[in-house]
């Protein structure tokens, strides 16, 4: 009989658990990630864990599993910033300001109006800094998941229509804006323990590592697309991107900046780069999305097994009023932008989706202490409900026979997927 500590035959069954209800996810016509998540809580202590043969890890083995969850995590928002890459079309501009100022700016201001009114002891974490914890609120509101809208749409055979674009450049600006909201909110959560001079030194300094991620290292790999001696390119272009992944991580790591910035930049810079081939950014998909990111999803599963600090009152509470703040706001951005109400609420639904994000949002905020267990386990389940939702909602629109986006409002444009490949379907 197996040792009941083994770490590998641990994250064998859990990865194992991953792929197949995961797969059975996608059977139902549910987000995979639902699937993910469910395996790690299946492996937890109430569950499989109770049965004597099943491996569980000791505590000699958190370094290892504390790695693995971070390394999925860089993974899942390295294929964030790579799938964002020629969404922008002269023609959504328009729609998308529209879109954006509404559906991200609006759920926020009220969000953290709504936050400032409320009682936040219930929410907040040993950090203790009711700042950070508002703008984690407003952030977990207004956010939407590139990752899993991008595997809906691709499941969906819609990725190539001008539904998707629009949803997906919402989705891009959104993060962008509201990752650098979490960068404030995570040097704010150290204001108890440091001065406000070192606050805003770290709070420029994370601005100043975003900005040049954004701006200057794309040009600086096109540059360096000229040189002559590229071994690493030539021996392995996967090698080299991870290589820049974890120059980016390492950067961050100097400057205490949390690692999940460095990921998304990452992936934003070898998506603008044309010294990695669509091919490579590819091929580092299929491995994550194979290994890494479906153990990173099944560890937040473990994890919330092992917290088990649900509130259902809370998750209930958060759910109607997160949803109904998003939906009304995207919708009446929608409106302004001349959409007929159909289109303005599929596009609600759609940016409605949190997902990966959201999820990653709740895990930097729960380990650096801005918010509590139970909101963690709430923000965490708002972002599986919300995506579960998104994805029924259009899966049941196109099989009634309709279109996402009606008459006028729809053109056919291909648009890139670096998350999943780039195959088209038919127009809905």
């Amino acid at each position: 009989m197996p040792k009941p500590e083994s770490l590998v035959l641990f994250l064998f069954v859990l990865l194992l658990l991953a792929h197949l209800l995961g797969a059975l996810c996608v059977r139902l016509r549910q987000p995979r990630v639902v699937g993910e998540i469910l395996a790690g809580v299946l492996a937890g202590p109430a569950l499989l864990g109770r049965l004597e043969f099943f491996p569980r890890p000791g505590t000699e083995h958190l370094p290892v599993l504390d790695f693995l969850y971070s390394f999925g995590l860089l993974m899942l928002m390295f294929l964030s910033g790579a799938g964002i890459h020629s969404l922008f079309h002269p023609d959504d501009r328009r729609q998308i300001a529209w879109l954006t100022s509404f559906g991200t700016v609006l759920p926020f201001l009220i969000a953290t109006a709504l936050g400032m009114s409320l009682p936040l002891e219930p929410l907040q974490g040993p950090a203790g800094h009711p700042v950070a914890l508002l703008l984690i609120i407003g952030i977990s509101v207004s956010i939407t998941s590139i990752p899993v809208i991008s595997r809906i749409f691709q499941d969906l055979q819609v990725m190539h229509t001008r539904f998707a674009r629009l949803v997906l450049g919402v989705a891009v600006v959104e993060d962008i804006a509201l990752w650098g909201g979490l960068a404030g909110a995570l040097s704010l959560a150290r204001a108890s323990t440091l001065p406000w001079s070192d606050i805003v030194r770290h709070i420029t300094t994370t601005l100043v590592y975003m900005a040049v991620g954004l701006l200057l290292v794309p040009r600086v790999l096109q540059g360096l697309q000229a040189a002559r001696w590229k071994p690493l390119a030539r021996m392995s272009p996967v090698a080299q991107v991870i290589l820049l992944l974890l120059a980016h991580a390492a950067v961050a790591d100097l400057l205490d900046i949390n690692q999940v910035f460095a990921g998304f930049l990452a992936g934003l810079a070898a998506s603008r780069s044309s010294s990695f081939t669509q091919e490579t950014l590819d091929s580092i998909a299929g491995l994550s999305n194979a290994l890494f990111i479906p153990l990173y999803f099944a560890l937040v599963g473990y994890k919330l097994a092992l917290i088990d600090a649900l509130s259902p009152g809370m998750l209930c509470a958060f759910l109607v009023v997160a949803c109904v703040i998003k939906l009304a706001s995207v919708g009446l951005g929608a409106r302004l932008a001349g959409f007929p109400a159909s289109d303005a609420l599929n596009l609600a639904v759609a940016t409605n989706a949190r997902g990966g994000p959201g999820i990653a949002v709740a895990s930097v905020a729960f380990d650096a202490g801005i918010i509590s267990p139970a909101f963690y386990t709430t923000l965490v389940a708002v972002a599986v409900l919300t995506s579960q939702a998104a994805g029924a909602w259009l899966d049941s629109v196109l099989r009634r026979g309709q279109s996402l986006l009606s008459g006028r409002s729809e053109r056919n444009f291909a648009v890139p997927n670096l998350l999943h490949g780039g195959n088209k379907g038919p127009a809905p």
